[in-house]
């Protein structure tokens, strides 16, 4: 079976399902938002931080309920695994994985933790008690700032990782599916 996306017309596996696949191009699009908006956007930056912020918690719950490659037993891998296949990109002999990388799988905790704690730094300083606080503003603008960079090596991975193994991942977190 072929499927746009995939390569030479190996046979595809089904990998991220729509839960994965929704809630990623949705948290893109509400960071995106609220990035734009984080200057003038009143309400409309604040919902699209409640917005993120509920995409991190479907996605934490589906972590654990998930489908296979959804859940972050299949995501997240040891330190020395990790540290073993960041050592293999180097030298450019890093494994071909069907599901998240060692190294994607620490991006995914990274991003997620990361929105959720711009997301509740936000909220925090929306409540009587933490308006105009300046700490409180501080960390919600290094976080983001944190996001930013999380945000260029997440694509800058899928890129790389793309062109390594002549894939498009771009296309599979689209409709789900990857060469065997």
């Amino acid at each position: 079976m072929t499927f746009p996306g995939t390569d030479n017309g190996k046979p595809v596996v089904y990998v991220w399902d729509p839960v994965v696949r929704i809630g990623h191009w949705v948290l893109v699009a509400s960071v995106l938002a609220a990035w734009l908006t984080r200057h003038s956007g009143g309400s409309w930056h604040e919902w699209t931080g409640y917005t993120a912020l509920l995409v991190v918690l479907v996605r934490c719950i589906w972590g654990w309920t998930g489908s296979h490659y959804a859940r972050f037993r299949h995501i997240v891998r040891g330190i020395g695994v990790t540290t073993r296949y960041a050592k293999d990109v180097l030298h450019r002999e890093e494994a071909r994985f069907v599901g998240h990388n060692p190294l994607g799988g620490w991006m995914i905790v990274a991003l997620l933790s990361t929105v959720a704690s711009v997301s509740l730094t936000g909220w925090l300083y929306t409540t009587d008690r933490f308006w105009g606080v300046e700490w409180v503003e501080s960390l919600h603008s290094r976080l983001t700032d944190g996001l930013i960079v999380l945000v260029v090596l997440h694509v800058a991975g899928v890129l790389y990782t793309s062109y390594r193994h002549r894939e498009n991942l771009i296309a599979a977190m689209i409709h789900g599916n990857k060469a065997e």
